[in-house]
């Protein structure tokens, strides 16, 4: 991955460059799925995490879980939540905007006072497409989109997973970014495009 790459990957439509990861143990829990599903999209997000030398915990103390994942089939049925309008602000609105776009996932971020990522709430609307992808691959895609703050154009036109010999696993461009932007070196926070090239550095 050459630097213009990795910049690439953390700069937003809005030509900032932001880029953050977590700064406290992973703690994931998953509605909406079978026990058969809710143990793949756990053993993904462990795989990742694990690839990114970070941690992961069996409840954050301010907020027991802070990996929440819900997998539903109509945008509406996420009003219907209790408190969810309480972690989500501005909820509603954002329902109507991702039902007129058509969006079949969104990624809620949220941060700690220095920039680090506190939580993550994730919702996956089961449409045709993301229903006929076996549920190691959505799950694997899941855990690599919210290891990191990603840039909301990095996965528009690719994906972080990678294929070969019938096998679907984590691309390994993308691999090695995650486990560079998780070196103890590193910054947990970056505003400047410059931490691309340290990131390029670490990935040589």
């Amino acid at each position: 991955m050459r630097a213009e790459d990795i910049e690439q990957l953390f700069t937003r439509a809005s030509g900032e460059y932001i880029f953050a990861r977590w700064g406290r143990p992973i703690v994931p829990v998953v509605f909406g799925v079978d026990d058969a599903t809710l143990a793949t999209v756990k053993g993904a997000v462990e795989a990742v995490v694990t690839l990114a030398g970070h941690r992961m915990a069996e409840t954050d103390p301010e907020q027991g879980a802070n990996l929440m994942i819900f997998f539903f089939r109509e945008w509406r049925e996420l009003l219907d939540l209790p408190d969810l309008d309480r972690l989500v602000e501005g909820l509603g609105p954002l329902v109507a905007r991702l039902e007129a776009e058509g969006a079949n996932q969104y990624r809620h971020f949220r941060f700690e006072e220095g920039g680090a990522i506190r939580a993550c709430i994730a919702f996956l609307r089961m449409d045709d497409a993301l229903s006929q992808m076996p549920a190691e691959t959505l799950a694997l895609s899941l855990a690599a989109q919210v290891i990191l703050l990603w840039s909301d154009r990095a996965f528009r036109d690719r994906s972080p997973l990678a294929q070969a010999g019938g096998t679907v696993f984590l691309g390994p461009e993308i691999g090695a970014v995650i486990r560079a932007a998780y070196d103890p070196a590193m910054p947990e926070v970056a505003r400047d495009p410059s931490h691309a090239l340290r990131l390029a550095a670490r990935i040589g």
